[in-house]
């Protein structure tokens, strides 16, 4: 595929680190509940919302009805690109971060995947079983993003993408991490989560990535950001580890 975001060379502040920008734009992309997702047909440009969530490697996972019109300009132009923003700064919402990412978009069947999704939207177990529903993965070509004033860039893949060697390792990690965490610390995770804005609730921990970490009670789902990117199960440990200790300071 050619994608003029990664083609072109990266802009942004003197002296930003591109890893840095890449992982502050990651962890906005993982942690948002809904997004602008751009379709076309015959050339005519549609846009609509869209519920994104990110496997482990950092491709978008949708969940699509086939009686929507994205979906089947999908089936027939996998082209496509998804917008996600944060709040902004003020009154003015160009102060608002935000990320566009470019790339094509398959149907899937993957029921590992499925699950990460339903993770981050657990609402929508009612409609999950629905026979018009399928799993949809956007792997990205192409990423911009703007952080706030002069803060714009556009990356290359190798800059933008985690880590695969961490990618896989936690990944594999991931089993033991969340059984160990929700059986012996419960207590922390309850406390992460109240932090970051949660209820009180039955808090789990639900899933790990190289950037952060999900944690859900019912229908509620927060995201705990990492303050740097993790590489294997030590390094998730030490993040909820810091994690804790500041929700029990504050």
């Amino acid at each position: 595929m050619s994608d003029d975001a990664s083609a072109q060379p990266p802009t942004g502040l003197p002296g930003e680190d591109k890893r840095e920008v890449a992982f502050e734009a990651r962890k906005l992309l993982r942690r948002v509940a809904s997004g602008v997702l751009a379709t076309q047909q015959d050339g005519q440009p549609f846009a609509s919302l869209v519920t994104p969530a990110t496997a482990p490697d950092l491709s978008i996972l949708l969940w699509l009805s086939t009686l929507s019109e994205h979906t089947r300009h999908l089936a027939r132009e996998p082209r496509c690109a998804l917008m996600v923003q944060g709040a902004p700064e003020g009154a003015n919402p160009q102060t608002a971060p935000r990320l566009t990412v470019t790339g094509l978009a398959e149907r899937i069947e993957d029921e590992a995947l499925k699950g990460r999704w339903l993770g981050r939207h657990p609402y929508a177990a009612l409609y999950a079983g629905f026979g018009d529903f399928g799993l949809w993965r956007v792997a990205i070509g192409g990423a911009a993003w703007v952080g706030g004033f002069a803060r714009a860039r556009r990356f290359r893949m190798e800059d933008f993408l985690p880590d695969p060697a961490a990618v896989a390792a936690l990944a594999a990690a991931e089993p033991g991490i969340l059984g160990h965490v929700n059986a012996d610390h419960p207590d922390a995770v309850a406390v992460i989560a109240r932090h970051l804005g949660g209820a009180d609730g039955d808090w789990r921990l639900v899933a790990v990535d190289t950037d952060g970490c999900d944690l859900a009670a019912g229908e509620a789902v927060v995201r705990m950001p990492f303050s740097r990117p993790a590489g294997d199960a030590d390094d998730v440990r030490r993040e909820l580890i810091l994690a804790a200790r500041a929700a029990r300071a504050a």
